[in-house]
């Protein structure tokens, strides 16, 4: 019988979502000081530019229940931006809004966006953002449960705040905030099937 697996990670800025290299040279999970059992995958991917929770395993089933926007899991963004955020920007981006995924319209489900402050548990990053002296930053909290190709980016550039950095928070209740960018932790299945709530 086909042992289940269930990894999580804080993936660093500037790392692939993937085992395999390509062209450009960015390191990848295969890079991470953890030997990984060869058939676990990423449930759902951040782009190389985005860091935070990861959630890696061999569960086909967990793949479905986790990612198709039928089950309403929520997963949740901590997003810098480019300016100082607006209530009438976090109201558009709970409502929904149309953008351009794989050349398509696409109007993004109803979502959760919260303005906050920095948390205290997110570490510099490393290349830092760029600091522009007359130019604020804000931070919101973003709640989806979808996820189209670098959705959260195309929603914050369509209110007029541009992201500067892209942190995944959470999915359900398994969160990165105590997780070392870089480290990878291994769960049972009874410990982490109620932190997703299935």
């Amino acid at each position: 019988m086909e042992r289940h697996r269930y990894l999580i990670l804080y993936k660093p800025y500037l790392m692939l979502s993937q085992f395999s290299a390509e062209r450009g040279g960015k390191p990848t999970l295969a890079d991470l000081n953890f030997h990984f059992p060869k058939d676990v995958y990423p449930v759902g991917r951040l782009d190389a530019e985005s860091e935070g929770l990861l959630l890696l395993t061999n569960d086909k089933k967990l793949n479905n229940l986790l990612l198709e926007p039928s089950h309403g899991h929520e997963r949740s963004y901590i997003v810098q931006v480019d300016g100082a955020i607006t209530p009438g920007a976090a109201e558009e981006l709970e409502e929904g809004m149309t953008i351009t995924v794989k050349d398509r319209s696409h109007r993004t489900l109803p979502a959760k966006a919260e303005i906050i402050s920095e948390p205290s548990w997110i570490r510099q990053r490393v290349p830092p953002v760029r600091f522009r002296k007359h130019i604020p930053t804000s931070w919101l909290r973003l709640t989806l449960t979808e996820g189209k190709n670098h959705q959260v980016r195309k929603m914050t550039a369509s209110t007029g705040f541009p992201t500067l950095r892209l942190i995944r928070e959470s999915m359900g209740k398994v969160t990165a905030s105590a997780l070392i960018p870089g480290t990878v932790k291994e769960m049972k299945m009874e410990e982490l099937f109620p932190l997703l709530g299935i």
